[in-house]
């Protein structure tokens, strides 16, 4: 089996989020086998793709952990290497299957993906402890914590200014128990800007393996929709978020939100390796 090794949400070898993708042929090798590639790999997912048809690909996404339903980044991962390796022309409308529904994906130089449906989760969510376990000092006042998903599901948790958010620094095991309890992915803390980019963002989710990512391409829907909600964007809205900053690895997530509420989240991707798993699968 082939695979590579990409950045996605950048245009800069060693920028954006890294992911692995697997090519493989018509049968998936076994959950047990695609969890030890990913835990080799070490990256935060690592997606398993075939070609099911000529415009129609399913896509696995595996963490270190785990398999989870759907992963942004590794998906503009995945569908910008195919149109690198010509597999799919500019242009082209994709559909790629996974456990999150069955999802478009628009290939070019920027993929751009289709999100699962945005839903506002009611879960309460003790706020107080939140903001102890990951060193909120100044949060943002007069937006709510909220739980949203566009396909995996993240708490939405403002801060006053880029230098709160920068300064975070989660009590990771504490955060690991608290998203277990209420079935979250992870925690998508952010800063409204004003700098040319709508929100600067940082995503925790040490339950699966990851302290911190540097970019997430379905938190980032999520945020779109929870913006939405709060009235601090209006349908229709092409939204930046900026992430990465802390981990030096900045990423520009890309997403759009369209008049009857669907949203779409991408980017561009850098391929800065390939190579070939030799043993039995």
């Amino acid at each position: 089996m082939k695979y590579f090794i990409v950045d996605a949400f950048t245009t800069q070898p060693f920028g954006g989020n890294p992911a692995g993708v697997v090519m493989v042929d018509s049968y998936f090798p076994s959950e047990k086998f695609m969890q030890q590639v990913a835990a080799e790999f070490r990256y935060s997912e690592t997606a398993f793709v075939r070609r099911d048809g000529e415009n129609e690909f399913t896509v696995r996404y595996f963490t270190p952990r785990g398999e989870v339903d759907l992963c942004g980044h590794a998906t503009v991962a995945t569908f910008g290497t195919l149109y690198k390796l010509g597999i799919i022309d500019d242009g082209t409308m994709c559909i790629n299957h996974t456990l999150a529904g069955n999802l478009q994906v628009r290939v070019g130089d920027k993929v751009m993906m289709e999100m699962a449906e945005p839903q506002i989760i009611d879960v309460k969510v003790d706020v107080e402890r939140l903001h102890s376990i990951m060193g909120v000092k100044c949060p943002h006042n007069d937006l709510p914590v909220m739980v949203v998903s566009t396909g995996l599901t993240d708490i939405m948790m403002p801060v006053s200014n880029v230098d709160e958010l920068n300064s975070l620094v989660p009590n990771m095991e504490a955060l690991a128990q608290f998203n277990d309890e209420l079935n979250v992915t992870g925690v998508h803390a952010f800063a409204l800007s004003d700098n040319g980019f709508t929100a600067h963002v940082r995503n925790f989710a040490p339950l699966y393996g990851i302290p911190e990512e540097s970019a997430t391409g379905t938190a980032n829907g999520a945020l779109t929709h929870y913006l939405h909600h709060n009235d601090i964007i209006s349908s229709p809205a092409n939204c930046n978020f900026l992430q990465g900053e802390a981990m030096k690895r900045p990423s520009v997530v890309a997403t759009s939100l369209l008049t009857d509420g669907a949203i779409w989240v991408g980017g561009d991707s850098t391929i800065i390796a390939i190579g070939e798993i030799i043993v039995d699968s």
